[in-house]
């Protein structure tokens, strides 16, 4: 499974980057406009130190509006990816772009069966959002099954993304199910890193290595 970093913010993207475990990165509008900086600059940014797949998502809610975004995002550089929402009109600029040869992450996606639209349209990616649907009382890894399940049984080449990742075990749980990509904010790809029982056991050692004689 890869991880994206899901953000805009470039001080966290080239951080993440210097792990040497970061894999791509997602934006959306609400994460752009967190930057306070023109969408220009702002992917300018992020294709100087990714070399991964970069999600730039679509405003245009009309079919037209849409390819024509997305006409000018793909243009930008190989590895950028067009977002475009989960609506009629979005469904149909996927299939627009999948015959053109321009990537999408289909976003927005809550249900299995509009996740198996999208795979029809010919998506890249397809990104369910399970910690919003976990804050309304439904399992949101019960989509995650039921996504990989429906793509196995009909040979998708469509790329399940894990996105509104919200702690760790949302990650464990994407990569048990069989998820392509678990994209994740910042904090969670951090804590990630963490176990008490690694601390203790590093100053441990360390308290004991001072024990060797010179």
């Amino acid at each position: 499974m890869k991880f994206f970093i899901d953000t805009a913010d470039i001080a966290q993207i080239r951080e993440a980057v210097s792990w040497g475990i970061c894999d791509g990165v997602t934006t959306n509008p609400s994460l752009v406009a967190k930057t306070k900086k023109p969408l220009a600059q702002v992917i300018e940014e992020i294709t100087s130190v990714v070399d991964g797949p970069i999600s730039i998502e679509v405003t245009a809610l009309d079919f037209e509006g849409m390819m024509s975004e997305a006409r000018r995002i793909a243009a930008i550089k190989s590895n950028v990816v067009v977002k475009i929402p989960l609506t009629k009109a979005g469904i149909q600029a996927t299939k627009a772009c999948s015959d053109a040869g321009i990537k999408t992450n289909v976003t927005l996606c809550f249900s299995a069966a509009q996740a198996r639209l999208a795979a029809k349209a010919g998506a890249t990616y397809i990104s369910p959002f399970i910690g919003r649907l976990d804050d309304v009382a439904n399992e949101g890894m019960q989509i995650i099954e039921d996504i990989t399940t429906i793509y196995g049984n009909y040979g998708f080449d469509t790329q399940v993304l894990v996105a509104s990742v919200r702690h760790p075990i949302h990650v464990v749980q994407a990569a048990r199910l069989g998820a392509d990509v678990c994209t994740v904010p910042f904090d969670v790809l951090d804590k990630l890193f963490l176990h008490p029982l690694t601390d203790i056991g590093l100053a441990k050692f360390m308290e004991d290595w001072k024990k060797v004689p010179t």
